[in-house]
């Protein structure tokens, strides 16, 4: 087991502590391992991906795993327990030298998320369920996060009938960061991600008290047989019906 991971650690000291060490794995990878993106790309998945399911197998040995960069198998379904891991959202990013990569790392128990964290390790972030930061106040005009290589067609539109500013970002995870820490105001994804991408910022996101649904305004699920998630909402409550509304307009 990896130092400073313990069984007795709470579920989301557990993830904090695991996305913390796959995080700074990740940028030692960097300085030190291959140079051509590709090939770095690949070797850090699959450090990250051997140091969390090793440290989960040993710390949590009876809990399911839903990976990015592992087999998946058809026992989870019935798991009580599921973690839910993205050893590296945001592998271009990573390996372009980008600071947009995160580490995902979310507990998903009897259907419901209970525990996570996200590491944007290039920024020295990391937040847990256990101590989210408050929220910040949201700017006069809105800041909406997007995918930087698969922006929504319908963005541009939403943007124009709000008066909002779009910013593009890599990992979910950092775009998550990003309204955390004040730099944004929403995250708004639309074409399937899988449920590695969103749970441990939806998680983290619900909180800090975000709204966290779909762009239809219905709840999330995980744990499903294809895991994927068609499209996500994260924003302030406050402009939750504004923004659904717009969203539902501009579709």
């Amino acid at each position: 087991m990896p130092p400073h991971i313990h069984p007795d650690m709470s579920d989301a000291a557990l993830a904090l502590a695991l996305a913390s060490q796959a995080g700074q794995l990740l940028l030692q990878l960097r300085a030190d391992g291959p140079t051509e993106p590709a090939a770095l790309g690949a070797a850090a998945d699959a450090a990250s991906n051997r140091l969390l399911i090793d440290a989960l197998a040993a710390a949590r040995p009876d809990d399911a795993i839903l990976s990015e960069e592992s087999p998946d198998s058809a026992a989870r379904l019935s798991a009580r327990r599921l973690w839910i891991i993205d050893p590296l959202d945001g592998t271009r990013e990573y390996s372009t030298g980008r600071d947009d990569f995160a580490v995902h790392v979310a507990l998903l128990a009897d259907g419901q998320l209970v525990a996570g964290a996200v590491t944007q390790p290039a920024l020295g972030r990391a937040v847990a369920t256990d101590a989210p930061p408050p929220l910040p106040a949201e700017a006069a005009r809105l800041r909406i996060v997007i995918s930087r290589s698969r922006p929504p067609a319908l963005a541009d539109r939403l943007a124009k009938a709000i008066d909002a500013t779009l910013i593009p970002m890599g990992s979910a995870g950092a775009k998550t960061l990003a309204v955390l820490h004040g730099e944004a105001d929403a995250y708004l994804h639309l074409g399937d991600m899988h449920e590695w991408d969103s749970a441990a910022p939806a998680a983290i996101a619900l909180a800090a008290g975000l709204s966290v649904s779909r762009l239809d305004g219905s709840a999330l699920i995980f744990n499903q047989p294809r895991p994927l998630t068609p499209d996500i909402l994260i924003c302030h409550a406050s402009q939750r019906p504004r923004l659904l509304a717009a969203i539902a307009a501009a579709a």
